[in-house]
């Protein structure tokens, strides 16, 4: 990257600066490469932020099938980490995850996970897993609240075979002919997934991100207290593919402590650590064995960091200083929190990430954990919050007394409930991917890059009023 102009003499965001086109031999966005080449087998350059209300099983089992990562969060309990490690590794990759469901489930029960819109569906199994039938979530608009999901079933919904599907182009001619938007998908009468047209449509454009055998990737983060060797080598034990140690100040003894201990483990996994701001940090935690640094303090929606402690650095230029040391090591940054459009992630691969990590944008997505809950203007939303907000501390130290507990949770910060909506046009977390990665790649022609490795290269970057910004925006009323 280079400053198209005079170098800044202070800290720039993501809002304080723009690319610069260039001259450009690339003819079509989808001929560029987004795999960040960061070690982890990923594919495209954005990871789930390691949040409670924002990366649960799921959504990164949506995220890995179109090539992304998704990071559990360190605040579930090691058994519970091992059991959503497992679950990842055994869904499909080239079906969706169903939304499963008993018969004696209600129409209010599906509408907590599913919103009535086009392209999601409902599997119904009886007690003994049997496959007893899928219902279009778009039934659901209509259906009484408290209408059982079995008594909607009127008639089998129209299923795909798998041993017909060789190419996910042929499953998306198929259902076109038939006029299919949502199907379940069986092998011999099993169910195995299912299918949308536009998912099918997305599987020719995507490369999944899996491991050697084949399975979808998974990351977990883990704290740097207690026994880190110990629930890295478990966490290795259940598969996961990618170790994330995870510290609100990462440039810290406790942390160096924890790389040397868990990179002696030699476990053959990338290991990420984080979070830092500056060169010497990155060299420091280098140093002690991490692969990736992750870089970001204060920058993200739910973080009161820098109104609570003065403490954190503008994102985009904590970007640059690290990725620009990283690299002189052999290692890899992630862009850790900020981003608010498609342009702030290409912002941060110009900088020099490998990879972005993004939080609340996906929250309010179908796939994010939680439940959907509607406002007063029948608006759909999850509940989201911050990592060390009392919601936060006290859902990490549940198993204290009531005394320990209390002395956590005084020096909370954060916010502990914050309402993330669902985009109406974009409801589920690939909508967002498609609309990110859309966005890149066209920064990537602008560029003239073929890959990310050439865009750090190649972006020009100029610095912008807070005016210059606004007039990038679109106007969403007529002048």
């Amino acid at each position: 990257m280079q400053f198209y102009g005079a170098v800044p003499r202070h800290d720039l965001t993501y809002s304080d600066v723009f690319l610069v086109p260039s001259q450009s031999a690339i003819n079509s966005r989808l001929d560029v490469s987004l795999a960040p080449g960061d070690g982890t087998a990923a594919t495209i350059p954005i990871v789930s932020a390691n949040m409670n209300s924002v990366t649960g099983p799921r959504l990164a089992a949506a995220l890995a099938r179109r090539g992304g990562l998704g990071v559990l969060p360190q605040d579930m309990h090691l058994q519970d980490l091992d059991a959503a490690i497992r679950w990842v590794k055994s869904q499909p990759v080239q079906f969706d995850t169903p939304f499963v469901f008993a018969p004696d489930a209600t129409v209010a029960d599906a509408l907590r996970q599913v919103p009535p819109v086009e392209g999601q569906g409902l599997v119904i199994h009886d007690a003994q897993e049997n496959y007893l039938g899928c219902i279009d979530a778009s039934r659901l608009a209509t259906a009484l609240p408290d209408a059982r999901l079995g008594d909607l079933l009127h008639g089998r919904l129209a299923s795909l075979d798998a041993e017909d599907i060789d190419t996910a182009r042929s499953a998306f001619d198929v259902m076109t002919a038939a006029d299919l938007d949502f199907a379940p998908v069986l092998r011999r009468g099993k169910l195995v997934g299912t299918l949308s047209r536009k998912s099918a449509l997305r599987s020719t454009l995507y490369q999944p991100a899996v491991d050697a055998s084949g399975r979808l990737l998974v990351a977990a983060a883990v704290g740097i207290n207690g026994d880190v060797a110990a629930k890295a080598r478990a966490l290795a034990a259940a598969g996961v593919d990618v170790l994330v140690l995870d510290t609100a100040h990462g440039h810290q003894d406790g942390m160096i402590r924890a790389l040397k201990t868990v990179s002696a483990l030699k476990l053959g996994i990338p290991i990420v650590a984080g979070n830092v701001v500056t060169a010497d940090a990155v060299e420091h935690l280098v140093g002690a064995g991490a692969n990736i640094i992750k870089v970001g303090v204060g920058p993200g929606a739910m973080c009161t960091t820098r109104m609570m402690t003065a403490v954190g650095r503008p994102q985009f230029s904590a970007v640059i200083e690290t990725a620009e040391a990283a690299a002189g090591l052999g290692a890899h940054v992630w862009a850790d929190g900020g981003v608010r459009y498609p342009r702030d992630v290409a912002l941060a691969l110009a900088a020099g990430a490998a990879s972005v990590m993004i939080g609340s944008w996906f929250a309010g997505t179908i796939e994010a954990p939680g439940t959907l809950d509607t406002d007063a203007s029948g608006a759909l939303y999850k509940e989201s919050w911050g990592m060390a907000s009392t919601k936060a501390v006290r859902e990490r130290f549940d198993r204290l007394d009531a005394y320990e507990l209390a002395r956590k949770t005084l020096f909370a910060e954060g916010i502990s409930s914050s309402k993330i909506y669902l985009d109406p046009l974009r409801p589920s977390l690939e909508d967002l991917l498609d609309m990110i990665t859309s966005g890149v790649r066209s920064s990537f022609t602008y560029a003239g890059a073929a890959s990310v490795a050439e865009f750090h290269d190649r972006a020009r970057v100029g610095i912008q009023s807070a005016a210059g910004y606004e007039e990038g925006k679109a106007l969403v009323v007529s002048w």
